[in-house]
């Protein structure tokens, strides 16, 4: 295993931490967990799979799955394949499987779902790249509508492809100023995860030289774009609803002095939700104020801060948008169009239900989510839901990830793949089976998951990954023939 590199902690860091550091707790086992490289984990993907036929799936690779005590599709990984396989070339992570997170990073969605709430319409003010809003989706089992926000329009991609590996339907991209929301959509969402941009002091195990800019100058100024995004999105939180606050860093300023800002700014409004017993253990993280205060030796993981506040009472709007966002350039699908495509798209393996809908743009039809339609024209969105074909003369194109989300493995056209053949799909070749398939059209499946579609031509099976799936050291399972 290579060397880990020492995080570099500033002494004025380790300074002010030392001020807010809980008397449970002490500096030098802070600096020791510090300085120790941060366990690998993973979250099961329920979109795909359960978490039980995970386990024994994956039973063969011989890792260790630690159970993350407030995430019950977490675990931490202990392996001794490290120096000769990569977690995500496995087949079953190009599967959509499991999504590699870090263990605190699942916190906040938990927080939002806790006392067995079910928001409809939930935003994601930050969200790539997309680990919490795939967390968000399982647990709405791709139900209501998720609008998922990412300021830096080079993430956006990155958001967009794990959503689409995970499986998602229910989820709608835009790519602005996290600010926008409270005057754009007021009051408009049942639940509001703000992941909150920060200086990143929790993040030094996995990053050693994240401190490497930091100033107590650098906090007061990202601490002020904090109280604009938290407030911006609190406007848009509908009464009655739950946001929930986190960061990855450990200093008072982004963390609990911004959720008292808020409380401040809006006495009556805002309820602190204590979070002291959302898991086993967490009384040993939390906050007299009932936040979870993260710091690195208590959990063996990264630093990080999460609170979750109800909105009481409705408040004064915001200044309406000076902007325009203009037509929207899709149409509802005319019913018998509709009809036409539904049965051609059951014919190939696709269905979906009444949660989305048809859509369409010259040679384009999409399936929208129904929760999130009424969202339309009051901003600008990169994409919603999921693109289902493209319309030619003589039929359909079915699309990638319109296949990933809602095919059959068990329809009449699935072609199970071995996992010799998974692996040359994955690595973008085509396919040549010991059996040739029946149909000319097929849905690609492995482990009776849906995996891509492809034309037979000949005894070959033609690739259709698209080329920027295309995974060059995919790895096959110890597994053997599963």
């Amino acid at each position: 295993m290579a060397k880990h590199a020492s995080a570099f902690l500033p002494p004025a860091f380790l300074a002010a931490t030392r001020d807010i550091m809980p008397a449970h707790l002490d500096m030098d086992g802070f600096i020791q967990a510090c300085q120790r490289p941060l366990r690998a984990s993973l979250r099961v993907n329920t979109l795909k799979i359960d978490v039980d036929e995970f386990l024994s799936l994956m039973a063969p690779y011989h890792w260790q799955l630690d159970p993350i005590p407030w995430c019950k599709d977490g675990f931490w990984i202990n392996r001794d394949d490290e120096e000769t396989l990569r977690l995500g070339n496995t087949l079953e992570h190009l599967s959509g499987l499991y999504y590699l997170q870090e263990a605190s990073s699942m916190l906040p969605v938990t927080a939002l779902f806790t006392q067995a709430e079910r928001p409809s319409r939930v935003l994601d003010v930050a969200a790539a790249p997309g680990s919490k809003t795939t967390q968000i989706a399982a647990m709405m089992r791709n139900q209501g509508g998720i609008v998922a926000n990412e300021y830096s329009a080079s993430r956006v991609k990155v958001l967009h492809a794990n959503i689409s590996r995970c499986g998602v339907s229910n989820t709608a991209l835009t790519h602005f100023d996290g600010r926008v929301f409270g005057a754009a959509l007021p009051e408009c969402f049942d639940a509001i995860l703000l992941d909150a941009p920060c200086s990143g002091e929790g993040v030094v195990r996995k990053d050693p030289d994240a401190m490497s800019n930091w100033s107590q100058e650098s906090i007061g100024s990202i601490a002020a774009t904090q109280r604009e995004l938290i407030d911006s999105a609190f406007h848009a939180l509908k009464p009655g609803g739950v946001m929930v606050y986190s960061t990855c860093t450990l200093n008072r300023q982004e963390n609990q002095d911004v959720c008292q800002w808020l409380l401040a700014q809006y006495p009556g409004a805002v309820e602190i939700e204590r979070l002291n017993d959302l898991f086993t253990g967490a009384e040993l993280a939390s906050t007299p104020e009932g936040f979870l205060h993260v710091f690195p030796q208590i959990y063996d993981s990264e630093g990080f801060f999460v609170a979750r506040l109800r909105k009481t009472a409705s408040i004064a709007p915001l200044p309406a948008p000076g902007y325009k966002v203009g037509k929207f350039p899709f149409e509802r699908l005319p019913g018998k169009e509709r009809d036409a495509v539904t049965q051609a798209a059951q014919t190939a393996g696709l269905s979906w239900d009444e949660t989305l809908q048809l859509w369409w743009r010259d040679k384009e039809i999409w399936l929208f989510p129904k929760e999130l339609q009424p969202l339309l024209g009051k901003v600008r969105f990169s994409r919603i839901g999921i693109k289902l074909a493209e319309r030619f003369p003589k039929g359909y194109r079915w699309q990638h990830e319109a296949v990933i989300a809602l095919a059959d493995p068990a329809h009449i056209r699935a072609t199970a793949l071995t996992p010799e053949l998974a692996q040359e799909w994955f690595m973008g070749r085509d396919l040549y089976p010991e059996q040739t398939p029946e149909h000319d059209e097929m849905l690609v499946c492995y482990l009776q998951r849906p995996i891509g579609m492809a034309k037979r031509i000949g005894s070959r099976i033609k690739n259709n990954l698209p080329r920027e799936l295309v995974r060059d050291g995919a790895a096959l399972s110890p597994a053997g023939d599963r």
